[in-house]
């Protein structure tokens, strides 16, 4: 008959179930209905042409550089609050400046952790992933032996084995603590990410307009006017990054064109020596000249690599090799010449240290490039409002957060999406923050912190990578460690002198960000060991199937669950209310891989419940994290085809196994098929749980408050159906209500 499935072996991996060996390629390629040899390659290796390169190198211009491409703005004014106290701290600050950005975004991100993206995706989500991926650290226990072999699963890892990495990795799987405590410093790093986007520096470029009429433009002025371009700044995220990005690179092409050119025309009439300080002996004078004042005017130089953190968390929008591009041959130059300008303009004006950038731009130009410095002080924040959009799908596939909408904005770049509900509230969160804080100085304070700890963070998930993944020698991860961890260690220090000064709002934001992160996290793992133990055993299918035979109706049923192993406790709960089954059931576990995509030739995984005549299967639906569960084609139509394919090469390979008669195989073949065409025809029924969860009796005050009213409340204002996350037919989705005591 074929090679049944036991259903008794629950735990056993749906491919090691047959015959209780393990499968060849060949047999894997059978039992996922897929051709892997002609599965496409990951968004990360594949060959981009050098047109569509440039043409993705113009367009992040527009997304990814807003934030870091306007810190000319207001770094030195910040860096001397209190004034320039000696010429030579000018030399001493720039050289600060010019070995940061040197070091933190272009060396560190460009040329290093832009390596360590998940086929093609960045931020930290996706260095988490990769470590979940190699090593077992992942708190839910869906992990099931056919994920490694998807194509995009795989890593590109030295063969060579290590003592440390395999140290390291047995620590990690053997450690509680250690899940758990990665699992919150990605939420954390995430949710920094995030705050990013709400602390903008953007007030400077408008504050530009009171240097030049003071009596016109009030303190309270400047920030409703401001309030009101971000406003509009929110409501174009809809038009989609492709738009957005074209719309905004030529500003900031223009804008980097400008500073450079008003850095060159200024060292050049007022310092050309200037660039004495590429020695960076003027860093150790600017020191011990300043002392601790040196060390808190740290929290002033770390301006210059706001929104670092960007090109990394974007990157997926894009391609590794464009962001490098436009970094190292538009960005890193530009800024390098505008720094160096203002710094030769501050060595005979120093007074003008509170307005250094309007007050060194030459005057018949002053009105057009202040224009210019609104619009890109402006577009500053779409750095970070794309990349916590792509944030957001990340966490949301991998359980972290509540399901909302996402609308993929263009068709040829996967990674390029829309979230309407987190543009909304990033939008309050960041007007708010503008009408709280008003003055740019509080929020430096505030933004200085959430820059820093996010780059910290990410080099710690780094050094897991280069030692569990890349087996990276251990000379080059300590100097690593002492060159760029201890740069990162100095200016966090810095930035947390002025905790007090505003720098608690990055925090207090983080942490309710991570609450709500933490929230769902975990009662979606308390509902996943809730079904995987009151699974439906084998036996229990089979009794209930026996009792309903006689009210068979004809159709195609579709039970959606997220558990992997075994069938989902809504299949009794339906039964018993509803005594009737239709002809083919399928039950269908949905599953998100800790990888950015999976093909969709290797999307589905069955197996069939024997006895065959019952005509009960099971299938793993897997998506990865960053990917659109309705984008190709409606589910029913792509599980049913996938079925069909998966019945024809089930019975071949029992003919190939087996030496079954092959005529009385090619009948069942064209009976099963038939009875599965016709049942589809006659209707699909799709059975969605809807789950009600309340902390079980006797729970303590915590998990009451966490499960019952926290939990609820975002998924009653946040959860976005599931009909349209599977693109489900209202018409045709029966939700099948039940409680589920945690």
């Amino acid at each position: 008959m074929g090679s049944n499935i036991e259903d008794n072996q629950e735990d056993v991996p749906m491919e090691l179930q047959l015959k209780g060996k393990k499968p060849s390629s060949q047999k894997l390629k059978r039992h996922d209905s897929l051709d892997v040899e002609a599965s496409k390659l990951p968004d990360a290796k594949k060959v981009v042409g050098m047109s569509v390169l440039l043409k993705l190198a113009f367009q992040s211009i527009g997304v990814v550089y807003g934030d870091i491409g306007t810190s000319p703005l207001y770094v030195f004014s910040t860096i001397f609050l209190e004034g320039v106290k000696h010429e030579e701290d000018i030399l001493g600050a720039l050289s600060l400046i010019l070995y940061t950005i040197t070091l933190i975004p272009v060396v560190k991100y460009v040329f290093i952790v832009l390596q360590a993206n998940d086929n093609g995706d960045g931020g930290t989500f996706a260095l988490y992933s990769l470590i979940c991926r190699y090593s077992k650290v992942g708190l839910i226990p869906s992990t099931m032996a056919e994920d490694s072999d998807v194509s995009t699963f795989k890593l590109d890892m030295p063969d060579r084995r290590t003592r440390r990495a395999s140290q390291l990795k047995s620590m990690l799987e053997n450690s509680q603590f250690a899940k758990f405590f990665l699992l919150i410093a990605t939420m954390l790093g995430t949710s920094m990410v995030i705050g990013d986007g709400v602390l903008t520096p953007f007030l400077s470029a408008i504050g530009g307009v009171k240097a030049a009429a003071p009596d016109a433009m009030t303190e309270d002025r400047i920030v409703w006017l401001a309030v009101a371009i971000l406003i509009l700044l929110f409501m174009f995220q809809r038009f989609g990054t492709e738009k957005v990005g074209y719309t905004f690179a030529p500003i900031l092409c223009l804008w980097f064109v400008l500073i450079a050119g008003i850095g060159v025309y200024n060292f050049v009439i007022y310092d050309i020596a200037i660039f004495r300080a590429l020695n960076p002996m003027y860093i150790v004078t600017y020191f011990q000249r300043n002392g601790k004042d040196a060390w808190v005017s740290l929290g002033g130089v770390v301006m210059c690599i706001t929104g670092a953190e960007a090109l990394f968390a974007d990157v997926g929008h894009f391609s590794v090799r464009s962001v490098q591009i436009s970094m190292c041959f538009v960005t890193y130059p530009a800024l390098i010449l505008a720094y160096f300008g203002q710094g030769a303009y501050l060595m005979k004006n120093s007074g003008d240290v509170a307005n250094t950038f309007y007050a060194s731009i030459p005057k018949p130009i002053y009105w057009p490039m202040f224009v210019i410095a609104v619009f890109a002080a402006i577009i500053a924040s779409q750095a970070l409002i794309s990349g916590t959009f792509a944030i957001i799908q990340q966490s949301l596939a991998l359980g972290c957060f509540p399901r909302v909408k996402i609308v993929h904005t263009s068709k040829k770049h996967h990674g390029q999406i829309y979230i309407p509900e987190i543009n909304n509230l990033l939008m309050i969160a960041c007007v708010l923050t503008t009408i709280g804080f008003k003055t740019t100085e509080k929020l430096s304070n505030a933004y200085g912190i959430a820059v820093v700890f996010v780059m910290f963070l990410t080099s710690c998930f780094l050094i897991l990578v280069m030692i569990l993944i890349w087996k990276t020698n251990i000379l080059l991860i300590i100097v690593y460690i002492l060159i760029i961890v201890s740069v990162e260690l100095v200016y966090l220090s810095a930035v947390l002198y002025k905790f007090e000064q505003g720098g608690y709002l990055p925090v207090a934001l983080a942490l309710f960000l991570m609450f709500i992160m933490y929230v769902w996290n975990y009662v979606y793992r308390k509902k996943y060991h809730y079904e995987l133990e009151h699974k439906i055993s084998p036996e229990k299918v089979k009794e209930t199937l026996d009792a309903t035979s006689s009210h068979r109706l004809p159709g195609l049923a579709i039970f959606y669950s997220e558990l992997v192993h075994g069938i989902p406790p809504i299949f009794k709960h339906y039964v018993e209310n509803v005594p009737a089954l239709h002809s083919v059931l399928v039950f269908a576990s949905v599953k998100s891989l800790p990888i950015s995509k999976v093909p969709l030739e290797e999307r589905f995984l069955f197996r069939r419940v024997k006895p065959y005549d019952l005509y009960v299967f099971r299938c793993v639906i897997r998506y990865g994290y960053n990917e659109m569960r309705n984008e190709e084609e409606p589910i029913e139509k792509l599980l049913v085809e996938r079925l069909k394919n998966y019945i024809k090469e089930d019975y071949m390979f029992s003919v190939a196994a087996n030496g079954d008669n092959q005529g009385e195989t090619a009948s069942l073949i064209e009976k099963d098929v038939e009875v599965l065409e016709r049942a589809s025809n006659m209707g699909v029924v799709h059975l969605v749980g809807e789950q009600d969860v309340v902390a079980c009796k006797g729970s303590g005050v915590t998990k009451r408050m966490v499960i019952n009213y926290a939990y609820n409340f975002l998924k009653r204002n946040l959860r976005q159906s599931s009909n349209k996350v599977f693109d489900i037919p209202t018409k045709r989705m029966l939700k099948v209500g039940m409680t589920c005591e945690l």
